[in-house]
C-alpha cells in the first residue's frame, strides 16, 4: 500500500520549511520500517522508488511547482527512471534523501535523488518526469516559463544525456508481448 500517512507528514514538514530555488536541493530524513523490507530483510527495491516519491513531492511543494501545476491544471508523471543500489539499508535505519532538479530537454524534466546513511550513498535515482495536460506532454519550456524560469535549461550532465540517448534507442512497445509463445 502507498504510504499516504508518511507522505502527508512529509508535506506538512515541507510547508514549514523555507521555499527553495528550483535548483536547490531538498533534504529529507526517513526511517526504514518493517513493511519497507524484502525477504532478505533490507529495503525493498520497489519501496526505494516509493520512498523517493517522499522526497520529490515535498521538493515540488517547496520550489513552487505544485502551485504552478494546480494553477495551470497540469499533472506530473514519472516517464522513466534508472536506479543504482550500492549499500544495504536495513530495518529501522535512518536515511537522508537529497532531491534536486538537474534540468530539462524538449520533452522531459530530469531529477537526481540519492539516499545516504552514515556518510555513504546507498542508492541514487535518475528520474525523468513529464508535465502533462489533457493533450499529452506539456513542453518543459512552457513549464519553465510558468515557473518564471528561462525556457532553456542549464546544460544537462553528460551522464544524463547518455542515459536519455540510450533510452531513445530502446524499442517501444517491447518486442515480446504476453501473447508470444
Amino acid at each position: 500500500m502507498y504510504p499516504f500517512i508518511r507522505m502527508a507528514g512529509e508535506m506538512v514538514r515541507a510547508r514549514r520549511m523555507p521555499p527553495l530555488g528550483p535548483f536547490e536541493p531538498h533534504v529529507s530524513h526517513h526511517r526504514v520500517w518493517p513493511w519497507d523490507l524484502d525477504p532478505w530483510v533490507e529495503l525493498n527495491n520497489g519501496r526505494t522508488l516509493t520512498l523517493y516519491d517522499l522526497g520529490r513531492l515535498p521538493f515540488s511543494l517547496r520550489t513552487g511547482l505544485i502551485a504552478v501545476l494546480r494553477r495551470e491544471g497540469w499533472g506530473m508523471t514519472v516517464a522513466g527512471s534508472s536506479v543504482r543500489y550500492r549499500r544495504r539499508v536495513r530495518a529501522f535505519q535512518r536515511v537522508a534523501m537529497v532531491t534536486r532538479l538537474l534540468g530539462w530537454d524538449a520533452r522531459f524534466v530530469y531529477l537526481d535523488q540519492s539516499m545516504w546513511r552514515a556518510g555513504d550513498c546507498t542508492s541514487q535515482a535518475l528520474i525523468r518526469s513529464a508535465c502533462t495536460d489533457r493533450a499529452g506532454i506539456v513542453p518543459p519550456a512552457r513549464l519553465a516559463a510558468a515557473m518564471g524560469l528561462p525556457a532553456e535549461s542549464p546544460p544537462l550532465p553528460d551522464w544524463v544525456l547518455a542515459w536519455a540517448g540510450a533510452e531513445a534507442t530502446r524499442p517501444w512497445p517491447p518486442e515480446v508481448s504476453p501473447d508470444a509463445r
